[in-house]
């Protein structure tokens, strides 16, 4: 049994993250601002996983003040996962560029001021596939990104530059105080439980529109054409794990698949999955975003022995369903 703590522990990976290694014995302390994280997420056939009086936290990560209190929860735990930060969907990250930046910016900074006091035997930093350089992903058929490639950086966004800082300052701290530090760069993550409304990111966005059709137009931000390496956050989880034990010391390395799904691709399958005969219209006068990546994952292979294992299709339908639940259970209290 170690003793764990998961910043961003009630969002969707980390709360699926925090049920995996409580199942497997750890202790799990949780520090979530409950921004887009929902305490009800820590939740599994009716009971919290964990004690909520004793080891959730909510703390706002970006307020320096707070920083000698994480200290003393990091101090009292064998490892980190640091999954917070400020995301959110594509039309919320461009019109908000400034203040996820610097938000992102402290809340990184702050929880690594908090792990160089303390004698951890890991740190493992969630980045995003969103850190590579925008003129390496330039369509659906561009070559899978490697490692090697965010330098030169060139990202496109402030989030993506703001995840990258949070890399360059782990590794900082990796090489100056010998914690061991894993970093997973990962691609367009999906699954439940997922954030819906302002907020959300494409598939839940994609798959609200379709419940809601014909109430609503089933509108799609840009041309389709762009296009995201979607994994689902069971293989993000399983990722995690294997990280603790095998990715330590070892770099960034990307979880997410090799090939790319047009937004499109992914409007249609959803279609389907409705089994409404919806038109699908795109305008083209929003943001859409690069346009397009995915991942080689022959590091993921190599050293943590993963590969994604969800089908698209199977993840969609699984996601679709829980959000369709979700909006049954609102409108019915």
């Amino acid at each position: 049994m170690h003793k764990i703590l998961v910043t961003g522990g009630a969002g969707m990976i980390g709360s699926n993250l925090v049920k995996q290694l409580v199942s497997e014995g750890n202790e799990v302390s949780v520090i979530d601002n409950l921004w887009r994280g929902r305490l009800e997420n820590l939740s599994q056939n009716g009971e919290s996983v964990i004690d909520i009086s004793r080891n959730f936290h909510q703390i706002d990560l970006a307020d320096s003040n707070k920083i000698e209190q994480v200290a003393r929860l990091v101090q009292a735990s064998d490892y980190v996962y640091h999954l917070a930060d400020i995301v959110a969907g594509i039309d919320y990250v461009f019109a908000n560029q400034g203040d996820i930046f610097r938000q992102n910016m402290l809340i990184n900074s702050n929880v690594i001021a908090a792990v160089r006091k303390s004698k951890v035997k890991g740190y493992v930093y969630v980045g995003t596939a969103c850190s590579f350089p925008a003129h390496m992903q330039f369509g659906a058929d561009a070559p899978p990104l490697k490692e090697e490639d965010q330098y030169p950086a060139a990202p496109e966004s402030a989030y993506g530059w703001s995840k990258l800082m949070g890399e360059y300052e782990a590794l900082l701290m990796e090489k100056e105080t010998n914690i061991p530090v894993s970093i997973l760069s990962l691609h367009n993550v999906y699954g439940s439980p997922c954030v819906t409304g302002k907020t959300s990111q494409v598939i839940p966005a994609i798959i609200s529109k379709a419940l809601q059709w014909p109430d609503e137009a089933f509108t799609v931000w840009g041309s389709g054409k762009q296009g995201r390496a979607f994994v689902h956050v069971s293989d993000v989880v399983r990722a995690l794990i294997l990280t603790k034990t095998k990715g330590l010391g070892q770099g960034v390395i990307q979880i997410g698949p090799d090939c790319c799904t047009t937004i499109k691709e992914l409007a249609e399958t959803i279609v389907e999955i409705s089994g409404k005969k919806i038109t699908i219209e795109f305008d083209v006068t929003k943001p859409e975003g690069d346009g397009g990546r995915c991942a080689d994952y022959s590091k993921a292979m190599n050293i943590l022995g993963w590969r994604p294992s969800i089908e698209l299709k199977d993840g969609l339908r699984e996601t679709y369903e829980w959000i369709q639940r979700e909006n049954v259970l609102r409108t019915d209290s």
